[in-house]
């Protein structure tokens, strides 16, 4: 017999982007409260909230005013750019921050979060450095060697990443990853390339008080830092998977909390190299709202209530692909959708955002497959067919 678990909960989503739309959705679907929180208005999330409030959430005051009005049982960040120590002040009340106020500082940086890893657990990652100015950036990069690759330290969706390939690329690869820096900071990191096989995220669910469990492993590809496909299950071995497994419970379990964390790893043909880690639903992990019986967002949300997951089903082979914007528009109307929904195992989810501009994540594409690479096939196929007019 379980706890006896009250519901509805009263839930403040900070950032209300398609992943917290999804999340809203789950929360919906067993009676919860929903109050999205976003800096502009009419945000994916806030179209199916209950409520929804627009403000900067690097604004401790901001921040302060909503959660004395509507008074959440739980606070639930989505985005990297929120004042995390306002997080911490709103635990000590009583609230329960996702995962926890301290882990979700740890995350918000990368720089905390590979430090962790590195340092303190003496998990392999990339080799790093750091700089808060060009000129620093120019001796880390050299220490690093060449290719390398630069990204902010706080970002979101891989914005502001590039690979230098030689020293006349630093000032390019700084200026594009300092204009794509989100919150106050102005410091990047500056990593090794690790020439990979693969790049997988392990989405790995933390119980409050339940075992450690573990989605099959998405594979994914990249551009401009940023996901353009995924696919689930990733053809890696068996002795990979339970050492990817092993870091990840590792890390989840210095964080601490309860929830999904998105854990990302590069597979090389000999090492399982601890990347980076987000503490919630994870952009590559749309996969699930076709791949699985409970999808990333379903699982996020027991996770977090403490309600049971008695066991994740796998459908077998199943792609994601986005549907980018080109241009920048602020009327947004799609063609092609029929056609992309025209072929079996197919599915399309536009998140209805209000505005577009060039590489903006609007959709998303879904397939299933006699195999992974029939379901990227179909997932790429569908996603070309839709297009913003």
């Amino acid at each position: 017999m379980h706890n006896e678990i009250k519901l509805p909960k009263k839930l403040m989503l900070l950032g209300a982007g398609e992943l917290g739309k999804e999340f809203v959705i789950a929360a919906q679907r067993l009676g919860n409260y929903v109050i999205a929180v976003d800096r502009y208005p009419n945000a994916p999330a806030m179209q199916v909230a209950d409520c929804s409030e627009v403000i900067s959430m690097l604004s401790g005051d901001d921040l302060e005013a909503i959660v004395s009005k509507h008074q959440p049982d739980l606070i639930i960040p989505e985005i990297e750019a929120i004042r995390t120590e306002k997080l911490v002040e709103f635990e000590q009340r009583g609230i329960i921050v996702i995962p926890t106020a301290a882990a979700t500082n740890y995350t918000m940086n990368r720089d905390r979060i590979r430090d962790l890893a590195n340092e303190q657990l003496n998990i392999r990652t990339a080799r790093y450095g750091y700089a808060n100015s060009l000129e620093e950036l120019r001796v880390a990069a050299d220490l690093i060697g060449f290719p390398n690759v630069l990204k902010p330290v706080m970002s979101s969706s891989g914005k502001g990443q590039s690979v230098v390939q030689n020293k006349d690329e630093v000032e390019q690869a700084w200026n594009y990853a300092i204009a794509n820096s989100r919150g106050d900071t102005q410091k990047v990191i500056v990593e090794e390339f690790i020439n990979f096989e693969i790049e997988i995220t392990l989405l790995t669910i933390k119980q409050w008080n339940a075992p450690t469990i573990y989605c099959e492993p998405i594979g994914h590809r990249q551009e401009r830092g940023d996901y353009q496909e995924s696919w689930q299950p990733a053809e890696i071995s068996e002795d990979k998977i339970l050492k990817a497994q092993e870091i990840a419970k590792k890390v989840t379990d210095a964080l601490g909390g309860a929830g999904i964390f998105g854990v990302e790893f590069f597979i090389t043909k000999n090492e399982v190299i601890f990347s980076e880690l987000s503490p919630r639903p994870h952009d590559t992990g749309m996969v699930t709202l076709i791949s699985q019986n409970l999808n990333e967002f379903e699982l996020h949300l027991r996770a977090v209530l403490g309600l049971p997951i008695p066991n994740i089903e796998q459908f077998g082979p199943s792609a994601s692909a986005v549907i980018l914007a080109s241009e920048k528009s602020d009327s947004i109307t799609y063609t092609g959708v029929a056609d992309a929904l025209a072929q079996k195992d197919v599915d399309i989810k536009l998140f209805g955002k209000p505005s577009s501009h060039p590489y903006r994540r609007m959709g998303v594409a879904l397939a299933k497959g006699v195999n992974v690479e029939e379901a990227r096939e179909k997932a790429t196929s569908a996603a070309s067919k839709v297009k913003l007019v």
